[in-house]
């Protein structure tokens, strides 16, 4: 049976199931102690758009997460549905035990990179995402889910996968751009060439562009490659600013923002409250014998909160 996108009263309930599903999944295989759930705050990352202006255009305005509809009159209707869909599914995670975050002018690219490497730099952290740009962050500590591949990264999977090692991930990823954030890479270059003009990139030791850049004024005349590296460094400096997350560079206003959320009490869940939007959304379909489906992927987070 289809699972329905929209409820009886035309609501975008598809999207809403669909992420309560991927999370609930991912808590009950990875058994974590707490899950903060990051959002991109108002306005993206204004750092990155001053450094390269096309940043991210054509992708969909980020929202506030608040309790209100904002603006949504100037929207087209595809917008107005996301905005909609986005602040409902808020609503079910504030009768979870979890936490929600989101700052302002702060991608949450870079508060999750910031959690991970600062906050909970002393802990185990696994970050959920799609997005490759989180293979950097790999570490002893750092793993990174992918909810499409059903895989766990860590260090050892991203150099069997990829032939580069977490220190030196990043470089591949400049080379290659990122279409979905709008980001160019090199033209013609591909892992494959990548691997075969810098093999060095598969060793622990963490190279630097200029390293880079002397390797391939070395061997400037073996692959075309080189040349095109050469031809193009600030293309890789601006890629480096934009897709690095090892140094944030968030502002210590936001760094206390971040704080002030996270030290906030985790609620327990609301089993009536989830109830209740469950019936108001018509989605007993969408998650067939709720009550077991909540127990089961987020009852064991009750036990960590005091």
């Amino acid at each position: 049976m289809a699972i329905p996108s929209l409820n009886d009263d035309g609501l975008h309930i598809g999207g809403i199931a669909g992420f309560l599903k991927s999370v609930g999944y991912a808590i009950k295989l990875l058994q974590p102690t707490r899950v903060i759930i990051v959002f991109d705050g108002k306005g993206g990352s204004q750092k990155r758009r001053k450094i390269y202006p096309a940043y991210k255009n054509g992708r969909k305005t980020n929202l506030r997460l608040n309790r209100t509809y904002q603006d949504l009159s100037s929207t087209s209707l595809e917008d107005v549905n996301f905005k909609k869909e986005l602040i409902r599914t808020i609503n079910y995670l504030d009768v979870l035990p979890v936490t929600v975050m989101s700052i302002d002018q702060i991608e949450a690219d870079d508060t999750i990179a910031y959690l991970a490497t600062e906050k909970f730099k002393d802990s185990n952290v696994t970050i959920m995402s799609t997005d490759k740009d989180f293979l950097q962050l790999a570490s002893d500590t750092v793993k990174i889910w992918s909810p499409v591949k059903k895989k766990i990264y860590g260090c050892k999977e991203i150099l069997d996968e990829y032939g580069i090692t977490c220190n030196n991930f990043i470089y591949y990823r400049i080379m290659e751009g990122d279409a979905s954030d709008n980001i160019d890479g090199l033209n013609g270059v591909g892992l494959k060439r990548v691997l075969k003009a810098f093999p060095f990139l598969a060793e622990e030791e963490q190279v630097t562009l200029q390293e880079i850049y002397n390797y391939s004024e070395n061997k400037r005349s073996k692959f075309k490659i080189y040349e095109t590296v050469l031809d193009n460094k600030l293309t890789l400096e601006r890629n480096y600013e934009l897709m690095q997350l090892h140094t944030t560079q968030i502002q210590s206003f936001s760094q206390l923002r971040i704080e002030e959320i996270v030290d906030k009490p985790i609620p327990k869940i609301d089993k009536m409250g989830f109830t209740r939007l469950i019936t108001e959304d018509k989605m007993w379909s969408n998650l067939p014998n709720y009550h077991i489906w909540l127990n089961d992927c987020f009852g064991k987070l009750n036990s960590f909160i005091q």
